[in-house]
């Protein structure tokens, strides 16, 4: 579908709903991060109440305004990598320290949802959310076709290093924290072995450190799960796609999906839940996004099916010191990015400084499922960092 095409069809309100639908089956093949499952406008009723998706956005929009005098609220696009990618920078003190999120997926932007979250961030950060190529806004006012030929892992690692450099020259700083959560834990890892000068601190959540070990112990548990659970259709779709994965081999799509969503079924994404609709409910919601903008979701999948051959062969195993401060925030059950391999990681890690914080009774999103632990990690370890430095005012 040409990108003219695609925005004739956004025109048309059921046009639209059924792009919503594709976005759920795009998101599907979300590697390392996300195995997202919305539940959009799935009947008559539901589809009606689209109709007030204007007014809650306006709503959430108005809840969540930046009114600090020395505060900044910016939706923009920047250059970066030869295409416009867009950020949104948000915070209530200019003077507070940067905080850059890189998000999942590959192709699940983090910025719609992360008004449920983000507000009490922005009293002690200046936050930054970048939808990556492929993603989002980003994907929106983008050629698809022609998009498809820069999906490198070296190029989102390009993107985000050119992105850094950007934050630190519009907004004054010296360095800037970076969060990578998940598929951005790859990119945020690899640009603190890059450019560890130019970050206070890296923290990884949802770390990914070797796709390989990672997909055993996630088959593994999702194995262990449906033997208690007795889920016997749970327990032939697992073990009808053993040997998985085979190391050596090229990756069987239809494996990765058979265990994501049954990993994702008995809580390894989210813990206590079976889906991600909560997430997924949310980014509606949002007041930076337009119709057209989620709707150039339905093409997230080109963007995960062309940078999954790379992540066959991804680890970091081998990575045994970064010249940066290293937080590791790690769910108890995270079996997406597998918390028991990023404490093995973490324990021969050197750093100048390192600290891994383990959050109970949650999975793969941190953020979502333990607001409150996640802004008192950031804000009692993670911050001082920056305000030693004099980047930031010291909590009274």
């Amino acid at each position: 579908m040409t990108r003219s095409a695609f925005c004739r069809l956004l025109a048309n309100r059921s046009s639209q709903i059924t792009l919503l639908r594709n976005w759920r089956l795009a998101l599907l093949v979300a590697v390392i991060g996300l195995m997202a499952a919305p539940s959009f406008a799935q009947s008559a009723e539901d589809a009606d109440l689209m109709v007030d998706r204007t007014r809650a956005q306006a709503i959430v929009g108005n809840l969540r305004k930046i009114t600090a005098d020395n505060g900044v609220e910016e939706l923009e696009s920047v250059s970066l990598g030869g295409i416009e990618q867009w950020i949104s920078v948000r915070g209530r003190n200019r003077e507070n320290p940067i905080l850059l999120f890189i998000h999942g997926g590959p192709a699940v932007p983090e910025m719609p949802a992360s008004w449920f979250y983000q507000a009490a961030w922005e009293d002690y950060f200046t936050v930054v959310q970048w939808d990556q190529r492929g993603a989002g806004k980003t994907m929106a006012s983008s050629d698809p076709e022609t998009l498809a030929q820069d999906l490198s892992v070296e190029q989102f690692v390009s993107d985000a290093e050119e992105l850094v450099a950007y934050l630190r020259q519009a907004y004054g700083k010296e360095k800037i924290f970076v969060l990578g959560h998940s598929w951005g834990s790859i990119i945020g890892l690899k640009l603190a072995l890059r450019r560890p000068d130019w970050l206070h601190a890296y923290i990884g959540m949802g770390q990914a450190i070797d796709f390989q070990e990672n997909e055993r112990l996630g088959t593994e548990f999702a194995l262990l799960a449906a033997e208690k659970a007795g889920n016997q259709e749970a327990l032939a779709e697992l073990q009808s796609i053993l040997p998985y994965p085979e190391p050596d081999k090229p990756l069987v799509v239809e494996k990765i999906l058979v265990q994501r969503k049954w990993l994702t079924h008995f809580g390894g994404m989210a813990w206590n839940r079976s889906d991600f609709s909560f997430q997924q409910d949310a980014a509606m919601l949002s007041p930076d996004y337009s119709a057209q903008d989620i709707a150039a979701s339905a093409y997230a999948g080109i963007t995960a099916m062309t940078v999954l051959p790379e992540l066959v062969s991804l680890s970091f195993l081998d990575v045994t010191k970064v010249d940066c401060p290293v937080f590791i925030f790690a769910g108890e059950h995270d079996f997406a990015t597998s918390s028991e391999l990023a404490h093995r990681w973490f324990a021969a890690l050197r750093a100048p400084k390192k600290q891994l914080v383990s959050f109970a009774g949650v999975s793969h999103e941190l953020q979502f499922e333990a607001p409150g632990k996640l802004l008192f990690h950031l804000v009692a370890d993670v911050r001082p960092l920056a305000v030693t430095t004099g980047d930031g005012e010291p909590e009274q």
